[in-house]
């Protein structure tokens, strides 16, 4: 594959390629993602707005130079935000490729971090010597406009242009609450959103708060993705129960997406209201219990993103799939094409659904539908 490397969300061009729940494979436009679709089913996509979360400046003790990249905060729903997780670097910025920056100095807690005109403390190492909790001082006013002053949008070495943060921003964007865009959102705009009305399908929008995708450390990617924050508004919730009840299916936009939904019906036993912190990592021992299909970003083998679509399919149909993306030239990235890949048979297989309008395993063949409120 090759990276995109335009900022561009919806280029003309853009391309899909489509994994069926039987494993048969084909491409398409983009613009054809609403013909996937059936009456009846829901769309779910994460309408965050992505934070300038970026920021260089100053490690105090050292004077060396640094830049702080944001990876989350588990209050980010809340009024006072103060408390972050970041990764720390050393000198140089986005133009040098994420695994070849320098580490920044020593970091220990207590350690000052001059930012712009906020000022952070290291709080805690993460186990790592570059992940770190901070806290900036002053009230929440001042951090919002200190981000929005001074920081950039996370950004990496295969776009040679700065990004601006509306570079960052989906089309439904609302509470900016990322720290890396949900890009898989890229793909909707008000058009795509018309056909998907228009042919009877249901949307919907949680808020996830999409973390780092990459340390720049092989050890520390190994953690990927963070625990990240969401909230799924009981309005959401039911629009997903109604559709689930009557056979609809569940199509996510995004990695953001699915994590929140199977966090919460793991937690819960049921989908409804929720807010919370998405600890799960989901890959090819993952029973999916809400997710039917997934509308993603191409993603290279060995990302978590990659790791998260064996929940959809088996192995040999992930490899196939990333040959003919690699062989037709396919762009990954933010920037890049897409997948649509719906669960295999064999997954779905054997599932019905509760008085919750929630799919469990049972001895059964196929759906069986119940619906009780």
């Amino acid at each position: 594959m090759t990276p995109a490397s335009v900022p561009m969300q919806r280029p003309t061009d853009a391309r899909l390629l489509e994994v069926d729940s039987g494993g048969q494979i084909r491409g398409m436009l983009r613009s054809s993602f609403p013909t996937l679709l059936r009456s009846g089913d829901i769309v779910v996509a994460n309408d965050a707005a992505t934070l300038p979360a970026s920021i260089f400046g100053v490690h105090k003790r050292t004077g060396r130079s640094v830049e702080v990249r944001l990876a989350g905060s588990e209050s980010v729903f809340q009024e006072e935000v103060r408390q972050f997780s970041a990764v720390v670097f050393g000198e140089g910025n986005y133009r040098t490729p994420t695994e070849r920056r320098p580490a920044p100095p020593e970091l220990h807690p207590g350690d000052t971090l001059q930012l712009g005109t906020l000022t952070a403390t290291v709080l805690e190492l993460l186990g790592h010597p570059r992940f770190v909790l901070i806290c900036f001082e002053g009230p929440s006013e001042r951090i919002w406009e200190g981000l929005a002053r001074h920081g950039h949008p996370i950004q990496y070495s295969h776009i040679p242009a700065p990004l601006a943060v509306w570079d960052t921003w989906t089309p439904i964007a609302g509470l900016p609450a990322a720290f890396e865009p949900p890009s898989a959102g890229f793909a909707l705009d008000w058009r795509t959103l018309d056909a998907i009305h228009r042919r009877g399908v249901h949307f919907a929008t949680i808020t996830h708060a999409a973390g780092i995708s990459s340390t720049g450390d092989v050890e520390l990617d190994t953690r990927l993705p963070f625990d990240e924050p969401y909230r799924i508004t009981e309005s959401a919730a039911r629009s997903i129960r109604l559709a689930l009840a009557v056979g609809g299916r569940l199509i996510a936009i995004g990695t953001t997406v699915v994590r929140a939904l199977e966090h919460a019906v793991s937690i819960h036993r049921l989908l409804k209201e929720t807010t919370g912190v998405a600890t799960n990592k989901i890959g090819p021992a993952t029973e999916l219990r809400v997710v039917d299909a997934i509308l993603s970003g191409t993603h290279e083998p060995g990302t978590s993103h990659h790791k998260l679509l064996s929940a959809f399919v088996d192995q040999q149909t992930l490899a196939k799939m990333d040959e003919i993306l690699q062989h037709h030239g396919y762009r990954s990235h933010e920037f890049g094409d897409s997948v649509f890949v719906e669960k295999s048979g064999d997954r779905a297989a054997g599932m019905e659904l509760n008085v919750f309008g929630l799919r469990h395993r049972t001895a059964t063949e196929g759906y069986m539908l119940q619906r009780s409120f």
